[in-house]
């Protein structure tokens, strides 16, 4: 495991926000690897398939909240904890900043292989991870591609219509919103509408009572209000009769959270979803 650690020491730079220079390839590619956080599960599902996986979170098999579920029917799965990963003798494990710190701090003070993934915050920044991830397993040339196909399909989207944008505000569940500097805010931007969500009476952090986005005035709600959705205060807040008595003047979306809760190529079809979705609205 060594002669990994060493060509991955330089690619965690960049996952902690360093230069693009110091995303170095690995001596060889990682033949079992091992990912303990989703978007991590779905990025090397892409990168490098099932076979190469020696395992992936429970998460990655569930298609409410996996685009990746039908690959990942097909490799082991683990619930995050070294106990599991440990035995698999893995040459390179993928955690996220945020996600199974307990086992993430067990592993490192082990001198196990390990590759943390930030959560950027723009496209660029998604362009970057993929890019630097694809190196740090050896598959720079397959990196490029999802980069590429990304940035085609979100430039290839309609421009915004001439005057000002319809405003939306992003209900997720529990109530959380995404207010500007988000990639959520950037996907709103690029899809034709105006991210609102800084402009309600309490601010964009945290949970936002119903009187908040009511007295917001937004144009448009999306959430995920998909059949198959987990119940969620978002999609119960739907049935409200405030909100009801509202629907002459707010409109809803519903977009699968599945297609930007991790920043990966899927956030294109995200935004080609708003964007057509504002195209039908009256």
């Amino acid at each position: 495991m060594r002669p990994v650690l060493i060509g991955l020491a330089a690619a965690l730079l960049l996952m902690a926000g360093g230069p693009a220079a110091a995303w170095e390839a690995p001596p060889g590619k990682p033949q079992r690897i091992v990912s303990l956080n989703l978007c991590a599960d779905e990025l090397l599902l892409r990168l490098v398939g099932p076979e190469r996986l020696a395992s992936v979170t429970w998460l990655a098999r569930d298609p409410r909240a996996s685009t990746v579920a039908e690959p990942a029917a097909r490799v082991p799965v683990n619930h995050g904890t070294a106990e599991e990963i440990l035995p698999l003798n893995p040459d390179l494990i993928v955690a996220g900043r945020y996600t199974t710190r307990v086992a993430v701090g067990l592993l490192r003070r082990l001198d196990t292989p390990l590759l943390e993934l930030d959560v950027p915050q723009s496209v660029a920044g998604v362009a970057e991870q993929i890019r630097g991830l694809a190196r740090a397993v050896g598959e720079p040339e397959r990196g490029e591609a999802l980069v590429a196909d990304l940035l085609s399909r979100l430039d290839a989207l309609p421009p915004a219509a001439p005057g000002p944008r319809p405003t939306a505000v992003v209900l997720r569940p529990n109530g959380f919103v995404a207010g500007s500097g988000s990639l959520v805010d950037e996907i709103l931007s690029r899809a034709g509408l105006e991210n609102m969500a800084d402009r309600l009476p309490l601010g964009s952090q945290g949970a936002m009572p119903l009187e908040a986005i009511i007295l917001g005035g937004a144009d448009v709600l999306i959430v995920d209000a998909a059949p198959d959705a987990p119940p969620s205060l978002a999609v119960a807040l739907l049935h409200h009769p405030a909100l009801k008595a509202l629907n002459h003047r707010v409109r809803t979306l519903s977009l699968p959270t599945r297609l930007w809760t991790c920043p990966g190529p899927q956030i294109a079809e995200a935004a080609e979803r708003l964007a057509a979705a504002l195209e039908a609205l009256p």
